[in-house]
């Protein structure tokens, strides 16, 4: 690591400049995407500290090494146990924080089209001193007084935003489905090959919706019972079905020709992925079997080998799970998707097709010249005239992906017996909300394809 990169890397963490790596090979970056990524990485290391906290094991190891714990659980008033240090009221507490950290960057960045502002400045700047205040927030929550008015109140304040946070999410995947659909279409003018890819990829997407739903219904029914198991089952493969009838119905492609069975596979293999989280996090069904013993029935039995890796399944649902959310967090500023949120599902005609068409630029500000690589990777001042994106709606997403965050992690409306390697442990709560994504995220697209019909006077482009 060079002199130079050193000290560009401390005009990062102190002042305005744009943060990039010291290694001259890697390829150059935006500011605009640089500091995304900076905001994305202080929530990963939030929600890090929260896995952590959830952990079963963290107490008694806090309490058995380090010595100066029952100091601090002095301090904040709490009991030898210090209940507030780990668990779901630690988990509240850092994401009250970090959740304050956002929203006040929401109201100071309402309204900032010039990246010159001083405002602008502070959104795209300053990193070490934005990870203090940060850490500071997340630490002075312990020190909230009435635990239990604070708990109850923000649970509903984080059920709420957990909400609004999942369907935004639902609004981007098919805000993806329409845009990947019309990308590769407008390919097909200048070159034939993207209708065999378009075929190509529908076909894998149907395959992989058909053979999800059969595997479901072989590991979660049985042909005398989980009754419950077979009509949802049946009720959302239906849905899937009438989705892709509707999206080449005559009528829809009279007015949407660019509508068509891609769209559909994805929202259809979305669907089943839901079902399959949903089955996993229900409750466990009993019954009594001939010798009188309680036996877990209408789910799959798997060996004991594939039982003793628990903790690798744990980390692989977790970690899709914050890809997730970095994604709809990260995906959510661009044009298209703010359009998308506003209920306009278009993509420019001109647009050329790409394999990776979500690696689109952002928009059409000018990009100026790089500044000095100072050892490192060269950075693009990208907003010198103007924004790309909206700072506000921004940390408006992160400050509701906390919320989400927040709840998923203590397992929504059963907290108190929450824990990190219980992730995966189903509950009522967690089942429902799953399953009433799964549908949303069908009436959803249906209105997509339906709006057109039912209000012919308005102007839609899908």
């Amino acid at each position: 690591m060079s002199a130079p990169c050193c000290v560009g890397q401390l005009a990062c963490c102190c002042g305005t400049a744009g943060c990039s790596l010291c290694c001259k090979w890697c390829p150059k970056i935006k500011q605009s995407t640089s500091t995304r990524f900076m905001y994305a990485l202080y929530f990963i290391l939030v929600t890090l500290v929260c896995c952590v906290m959830m952990s079963a094991t963290v107490g008694e190891a806090m309490k058995d090494h380090i010595s100066f714990f029952d100091t601090i659980c002095q301090r904040i008033q709490q009991s030898q146990t210090c209940p507030k240090l780990v668990g779901y009221s630690a988990v509240y507490r850092v994401c009250f924080g970090m959740a304050c950290f956002f929203f006040i960057f929401f109201l100071l960045t309402i309204k900032i089209n010039n990246s010159k502002s001083c405002r602008a400045y502070i959104h795209n700047g300053f990193w070490f001193i934005k990870l203090l205040v940060l850490a500071a927030m997340c630490s002075g929550a312990f020190f909230i007084p009435d635990e239990n008015t604070f708990t109850h109140a923000w649970r509903y304040v984080g059920a709420a935003g957990g909400f609004l946070f999942i369907l935004i999410q639902l609004i981007l995947l098919v805000e993806f489905a329409h845009k990947w659909n019309k990308n590769w279409t407008s390919g097909t003018r200048h070159n034939k090959l993207w209708y065999g890819s378009l075929a190509f990829v529908t076909l894998m997407l149907y395959s992989v919706a058909v053979g999800a739903l059969i595997v479901m219904a072989v590991l979660y029914t049985r042909a005398d019972g989980c009754n419950f198991n077979k009509i949802l089952l049946g009720v959302n493969g239906g849905l899937c079905l009438l989705i892709s009838m509707v999206a080449i119905s005559p009528c829809v492609q009279n007015r949407q020709p660019h509508s068509g069975l891609l769209q559909s596979g994805v929202i259809s293999c979305y669907v089943m992925y839901l079902t399959f989280s949903a089955l996993t996090s229900k409750p466990k069904e009993f019954a009594l079997d001939e010798n009188k013993r309680n036996i877990t029935i209408c789910e799959p039995e798997f060996g004991q080998g594939l039982q003793t890796d628990e903790n690798l399944v744990t980390g692989l649902g977790t970690t899709i799970l914050f890809c997730c959310v970095l994604y709809s967090c990260l995906t959510s500023t661009t044009r298209a998707s703010s359009e998308a949120l506003r209920g306009i599902y278009a993509t420019p005609e001109t647009e050329i097709a790409r394999c990776c068409f979500c690696c689109t630029p952002d928009g059409d500000a000018d990009v100026e010249e790089p500044v000095g690589r100072r050892g490192g990777q060269k950075v693009i001042y990208d907003e010198k005239k103007g924004t790309v994106y909206s700072y506000a709606y921004f940390h408006f997403v992160f400050f509701l992906a906390s919320l989400y965050v927040m709840m998923t992690i203590t397992h929504w409306f059963n907290y108190k017996n929450a824990a990190i390697e219980n992730f995966l442990v189903g509950t009522w709560s967690i089942f429902w909300i799953k399953m009433a994504s799964c549908w949303f995220c069908v009436l959803l697209y249906l209105w997509t394809l339906l709006a057109p019909l039912c209000c012919p006077t308005r102007e839609f482009s899908v």
